[in-house]
């Protein structure tokens, strides 16, 4: 397991406790790249968990970046991609690897995502347009926003049964390790935003990336692009990276 952190502090010691709580009983390795944070998020983690692989980078190269470091060190038959923000209820480790070996042909996999409060975020599924991927951003303004945001996430179609998808949040990512190797891992010319529908598109070219809406995780969603300019101003950016990387490419 795989989780970067930039100045989490505030979070990072709940994610850590749910992670141990909830996956006893399973061989698992918790890494953790730290993109030089400048709060105690390094001095707790050493201080609490000793147990954790803890990398610290010399400077913020970005989310994927710090994942394609830890991938580098890791020798397992799954890997999970995580973000600071989630939170375990229960051991969805084990049942998300469990959904994997009975299904060989998946090579990622996504639980349910959940609010605090227990209600779903409908994360986006599918395959991404810029009218879809500008919607969340201006989906309370007048016009079609709303409506292109609840098709990009699915929210009118419930979801009950594994379902492939053509985008995975990178918040949890369950993958074959050997499979996430052989494509290296995520595109460091992203340095925030749009890795991860990236990489399921990548994913996606050697097997099947699945919904698994039997397993949920709480995830403490943020989403920072909506409050802070510099955010917003880096999802544009890799949102027109991505559209020219894959431009004039079908999406199978």
């Amino acid at each position: 397991m795989g989780i970067v952190t930039y100045n989490d502090e505030d979070i990072i010691l709940d994610c850590l406790k749910s992670i141990y709580k909830h996956t006893r009983g399973i061989q698992m390795e918790v890494y953790l790249y730290d993109n030089c944070s400048q709060d105690k998020t390094v001095e707790l983690v050493l201080e609490r968990y000793p147990q954790v692989w803890l990398i610290r980078g010399r400077r913020n190269r970005g989310f994927g970046y710090g994942h394609n470091r830890i991938l580098k060190k890791v020798d397992s038959n799954y890997h999970v991609i995580l973000n600071p923000d989630i939170l375990f209820r229960s051991n969805a480790i084990h049942q998300m690897a469990a959904f994997m070996e009975d299904h060989p042909d998946v090579v990622m996999a996504q639980p349910k995502l959940l609010n605090p409060d227990g209600s779903e975020q409908f994360t986006p599924k599918r395959a991404p347009s810029f009218k879809y991927m500008m919607s969340g951003r201006l989906q309370k303004l007048p016009g079609p926003f709303k409506k292109w945001r609840d098709e990009y996430t699915m929210k009118n179609e419930p979801l009950v049964r594994p379902t492939d998808i053509y985008f995975m949040a990178g918040c949890f990512m369950m993958a074959r390790t050997n499979v996430l190797k052989e494509v290296g891992g995520f595109d460091t010319r992203y340095f925030l935003y749009n890795e991860d529908v990236d990489l399921t598109r990548t994913m996606r070219q050697k097997g099947r990336c699945v919904f698994v809406p039997q397993v949920a995780v709480v995830h403490m969603w943020q989403r920072g692009y909506m409050k802070s300019p510099k955010l917003f101003r880096i999802q544009l950016s890799s949102m027109f990276k991505y559209f020219r990387k894959w431009r004039g490419q079908k999406y199978e």
